[in-house]
């Protein structure tokens, strides 16, 4: 991820220091993006850099990305992105939230799939069919692909806030945030006891219906769909979108301007440039509402 936003950063011509931790990743990094990286963390960064650095980017293992933005905002760092989901529980992102307001810090988290082109297209043609009516979504895991590298690990416990929060936050983005629903688990593995079979459905504030399903056992994919009165949008895989329309079977790819998706890392153009820019209609999610998130409906599904 620190190559992607590396990458990024060098196009807008933007002013960056890239720190690391050891010398042979360093060496990795220049090697594959031409910046030069400085070793040994956050410490020995402080002792070369001669000024403040006006914001910073988070882009680490996942459990220490809660600890990084600590660290970076005892630096005096007042303005961060934290590549998601900012922890690994939600005590370690309740920590940050409490870091953030002590220190009067704006932290954002880092969820590139609301930058899409095919989720800022579908948001105008969604408008203009007169908002969402109902939206279901799938956040199916490849458990046979990941399990020797997440087995006993901190990061395969808390894999759906890790990893599967990605399409989550994607549904309820486009959808609408949910105001009440009920949801149902089972299953479980050695490294995510928890559950490996969810399903649920709700309502959102706005009054449409919403169901999900996810089946870490079984075949699957990412996808969400989002219906109106005049079309049902299709997103699957995410970085696509395809159209079914009224009285007809065959789904219709959209036609979108998606190269900067194409160029750099999907979504992560836009949202490095919207971080970056002082803009107050930002879609980027504030470490406190995702706080909120996390404890009001992302455990709700994890844990009925």
């Amino acid at each position: 991820m620190a190559m992607d936003y590396a990458k990024v950063l060098k196009y807008l011509d933007v002013d960056f220091t890239v720190i690391g931790r050891s010398i042979e990743g360093t060496k990795k990094f220049y090697n594959q993006v031409g910046v030069t990286a400085i070793p040994h963390g956050l410490s020995n960064w402080k002792q070369k850099s001669p000024s403040r650095a006006k914001c910073g980017i988070i882009a680490v293992s996942c459990d220490a990305l809660a600890s990084t933005a600590i660290a970076l905002m005892d630096e005096g760092v007042r303005k961060i992105l934290l590549e998601k989901p900012a922890g690994l529980t939600a005590q370690q992102i309740q920590r940050v939230c409490v870091h953030a307001k002590k220190t009067g810090s704006i932290v954002y988290i880092a969820y590139n799939r609301r930058f899409y082109a095919s989720v800022r297209e579908a948001q105008k043609l969604i408008k203009e069919d007169g908002g969402v009516q109902s939206f279901n979504f799938e956040f199916t895991e490849w458990c046979d692909q990941i399990e020797k590298k997440l087995k006993d690990s901190i990061t395969g416990e808390n894999w759906f806030l890790a990893n599967s929060s990605h399409v989550v936050d994607l549904a309820f983005f486009l959808g609408g945030e949910p105001k009440e629903f009920s949801s149902y688990t089972s299953g479980g593995n050695d490294w995510h006891p928890t559950a490996t079979v969810f399903s649920g459905a709700g309502i959102t504030h706005s009054g449409a219906l919403f169901s999900y399903r996810a089946n870490w056992d079984a075949p699957g994919r990412w996808g969400v769909e989002v219906l109106t009165r005049k079309h049902k949008y299709i997103f699957c895989p995410l970085e696509k979108l395809q159209i079914l329309k009224h009285n007809t079977t065959s789904v219709e790819p959209v036609i979108i301007d998606d190269q900067l998706d194409v160029d750099f890392k999907p979504g992560l153009y836009q949202q490095t440039k919207s971080f970056l820019q002082e803009d107050s209609n930002t879609p980027l999610l504030d470490i406190h509402k995702h706080h909120e998130n996390v404890t009001t409906f992302y455990e709700k599904i994890i844990q009925p």
